[in-house]
């Protein structure tokens, strides 16, 4: 049975994403070891043949040892050693491990993580490595309620099952909460907040759907961006940047 975890929403529907067990971690880990593996003895073999014309190993007291460092060892080292943190900031919390084991990296939002989050889960892998096999980080995940291990809880990261763009709420993609919050609000079922604070809901429901413009189906998040802007700018038109649009209403 999988870990669901829970998100609160300014749109009212909470939202749920299906957090990845210590199997799933364990499996996109072994995939991305091989792999880093592979690429940084690929580049230390090549690199020595082509500067050595041999596969012998340079020792630190022949001659040629620095520059067989700066250009061999020092490479072979960075890509062992920054392939999680370069590979999940370009790829927006994955990994060809994570992608190929259906899992992904987001912060407690369920939004893509920043790249100061993705540094800090990537830097404590040397805790949860400790004191081989990553023995520390697989008890973190066993313990913790979302399966975290001890990266995650420093930066605020989840891994999740990546079975979509987006999450789900109890109707469909979040999209979709969104878009029936918005025409409740439309048909009058919040009149009694008043008028003050239904321009403040409004306002959050703008804010929310630009934060998330990217993570949204983008049929859908065009519809609800099109209802908003007609229902707060009456006889306007349609713009050609709904984005823009909405957020020219915030300033």
């Amino acid at each position: 049975m999988k870990n669901s975890y829970k998100i609160s929403s300014v749109t009212g529907v909470d939202v749920s994403v299906d957090i990845a067990g210590p199997g799933a971690r364990s499996f996109a880990f072994v995939i991305d070891w091989h792999i880093r593996l592979l690429l940084a003895l690929a580049w230390y073999l090549l690199g020595t043949l082509a500067y050595t014309g041999t596969f012998e190993f340079i020792s630190s007291d022949a001659p040629a040892f620095g520059t067989y460092f700066f250009v061999v060892l020092l490479p072979t080292i960075a890509i062992y050693g920054l392939y999680h943190p370069v590979l999940e900031i370009v790829m927006r919390g994955r990994t060809p491990g994570k992608r190929f084991a259906g899992v992904r990296i987001v912060d407690t939002k369920a939004q893509e993580p920043g790249i100061v989050a993705l540094l800090i889960r990537n830097v404590l892998r040397i805790l949860d490595s400790l004191p081989s096999g990553y023995l520390v980080g697989l008890i973190s995940t066993l313990v913790t309620a979302q399966n975290l291990r001890i990266g995650d809880l420093a930066a605020g990261t989840l891994l999740i099952y990546d079975h979509q763009d987006t999450p789900k709420g109890p109707g469909g993609p979040d999209t979709d909460g969104i878009t029936r919050w918005s025409q409740a609000e439309h048909a009058g079922q919040t009149d009694h907040f008043g008028l003050d604070s239904r321009a403040v809901a409004q306002a959050e429901l703008i804010e929310d759907l630009i934060a998330r413009w990217d993570e949204l189906n983008p049929v859908k998040r065009d519809q609800l961006a099109k209802k908003l802007l007609a229902q707060l700018q009456p006889g306007a038109g349609e713009p050609t940047d709904l984005k823009a649009a909405l957020e020219g209403l915030l300033k």
